[in-house]
């Protein structure tokens, strides 16, 4: 006796869910790059730090972190200030790096999540 089973593809629908997880692993992955690199920020009186954010573009699915100061890239790029204990220039380049396979793996759980 042969014994047959039914199995319905359902890849649009597949397709939708990992778009939206990997949408969700980058939203996830900016805001720890954002909380990392708020620990780094030169800080004087917090407008710098608290002017940081995390966006999405779920369409073309990337994602950004930016700091919006009027000198917000200068004291990014000035090698040369003097900042307090723990903060520093290249204050968002470095944990872009230092955090990328972090974010690598925060992307993949979410998208792994999507599958189930």
């Amino acid at each position: 006796m042969t014994q047959r089973a039914r199995l319905t593809w359902n890849g649009e629908a597949i397709v939708r869910g990992t778009r939206e997880g990997a949408a969700r692993g980058l939203r996830l992955g900016a805001e720890h790059v954002l909380q990392v690199s708020r620990a780094r920020v030169p800080i004087e009186e917090g407008t710098l730090e608290r002017s940081g954010t995390a966006t999405v573009d779920e369409d073309q699915l990337t994602a950004a972190v930016a700091y919006d100061t009027p000198y917000a890239v200068r004291q990014h790029e000035e090698m040369d200030y003097r900042h307090d204990a723990g903060r520093t220039a290249k204050y968002l380049e470095r944990p872009m790096a230092d955090e990328a396979a972090t974010v690598g793996r925060i992307i993949a759980a979410q998208l792994r999540r999507s599958l189930r």
